[in-house]
């Protein structure tokens, strides 16, 4: 069985891999049940550092919340009694694609929530079908500020921070870092997330950094895989910075490319989404690179009792430690736990519709592994948070790269007020912002 590509698990798959639900032996009533739509990459390069550990994530906290297993305040069994069912499938293979996985996961699966998707372009594309059908959608990831920025939504949410906070935060720690960049350049994707990345974090320099130049910069498509010709020009340009914001199979193919050409040694390396492409490349990630992981998350993470419980629980499920994505499709399922059990407890315990769920995610916040999650933009369907930036050093002791340096900046710091279109907030100096 080819187990990475297109897959359509179903709720009795995750069990096998659980063994949580081992005693149910039949549907139970949809009053009892929440069937939970779940997408993420499970095949393709975005796969094995950013897919399948949000899948894990995912299966790690339904386990724990359908056991009762997880600490206060989350300690109550399900989405408020009812079993969680997760049907869960591949965002692999292109947004038109995605629309019509989207319209089957509601009309043909018949599920509550979908949870889902982690390439903006995605994300983009299926937030208007959620909306037509007038179910409800968590988008769990992608970055692009776009989404709430150009529509309004009645039925979707985003749990996580957009892709401005990455960047803005990136900017701050430099500075605060005293890191010299009278020159940079930029190697992002060709898409969504990329151009919008790009964007925010060259406005960002511009207000602190007014005397750099950009110099190199690059828009591979994404998926290319190779970097030979792009990491000419940028060892070409011998600049004080190289910025990118690669993600995933694509990171990790520039990083193994770069190393050897000299380009972290010639120039500050900064990485926006670098986090989880650390454990697959160990050693081969170079010391001193400045990462971020799109929020306090992973190693960046900070103390607390339910990011403990996270933490080491995922650890010993997977044999690995926990990164961004795990994180994020955590937050957006203790999220809708969060706004289900508040419906619930306005509509004396029934199972709430689509339509009191959304009332009461709407400008909602809970706690998470990786801080407080605030739907403070959007309209209130938009999130924001705190984040951690830091450097690498390899830990040759762990066999892993550790992160050092690390400086957190409060999400009212580094996101745009409500009402601020991200760019304008950026261009405008950033008016309003509450920073340490």
């Amino acid at each position: 069985m080819n187990y990475l590509s297109r897959i359509r698990r179903s709720f009795g798959l995750l069990a096998a891999c659980s063994g949580a639900f081992v005693a149910l032996t039949g549907p139970a009533p949809a009053e009892d049940t929440f069937k939970l739509g779940i997408v993420t990459f499970l095949s393709g390069p975005a796969a094995e550092s950013f897919g399948v550990p949000a899948r894990n994530g995912g299966q790690f906290i339904i386990d724990q919340l359908n056991a009762a297993a997880a600490p206060a305040p989350y300690q109550n069994a399900g989405f408020g009694g009812m079993k969680i069912e997760p049907v869960i499938i591949d965002e692999n293979g292109g947004a038109t694609k995605q629309v019509q996985e989207l319209r089957n996961l509601y009309q043909r699966d018949n599920v509550d929530a979908v949870i889902g998707y982690i390439s903006s372009g995605d994300c983009l594309a299926v937030a208007p079908i959620a909306e037509e059908l007038k179910k409800l959608l968590l988008l769990f990831d992608c970055g692009t500020p776009r989404i709430f920025e150009e529509a309004k939504y009645n039925y979707v949410f985003r749990t996580a921070a957009h892709a401005t906070m990455d960047n803005v935060a990136l900017i701050r720690y430099m500075k605060s870092h005293n890191i010299k960049i009278d020159t940079f350049s930029a190697i992002n994707q060709d898409y969504a997330w990329g151009q919008d990345s790009r964007a925010d974090f060259v406005g960002a320099a511009g207000q602190l950094y007014p005397n750099a130049k950009l110099t190199a910069d690059l828009l591979p498509k994404f998926g290319s895989g190779q970097y030979g010709t792009e990491i000419s020009a940028l060892v070409g340009a011998g600049s004080d910075v190289v910025y990118s914001s690669l993600w995933g199979g694509d990171l990790q193919a520039f990083i193994l490319q770069s190393v050897p050409r000299g380009l972290s040694k010639r120039s500050q390396l900064v990485l926006s989404a670098a986090d989880h492409v650390l454990p697959p490349l160990g050693d081969k990630m170079p010391d001193g690179v400045i990462i971020g992981a799109r929020g306090a998350y992973g190693l960046m993470s900070q103390k607390s009792l339910l990011n403990d419980w996270f933490f080491q629980g995922y650890e010993k499920a997977n044999g690995v430690y926990p990164v961004q994505a795990a994180y994020r499709i955590t937050q957006s399922i203790l999220g809708l736990k969060n706004a289900i059990e508040l419906a619930m407890a306005k509509n004396g315990g029934k199972k709430p519709s689509t339509e009191e769920i959304a009332a009461a995610m709407t400008g909602s916040e809970w706690q998470s592994p990786g801080g407080l999650i605030q739907m403070k933009n959007g309209d209130g369907h938009q999130a924001i948070q705190p984040i951690a930036i830091s450097r690498t050093k390899y830990n040759a002791e762990k066999k892993r790269v550790d992160l050092v340096d690390i400086d957190y900046f409060a999400a009212e710091c580094v996101n745009p007020p409500p009402g601020v279109k991200a760019i304008d907030w950026i261009k405008g100096g950033m008016t309003g912002a509450k920073c340490q």
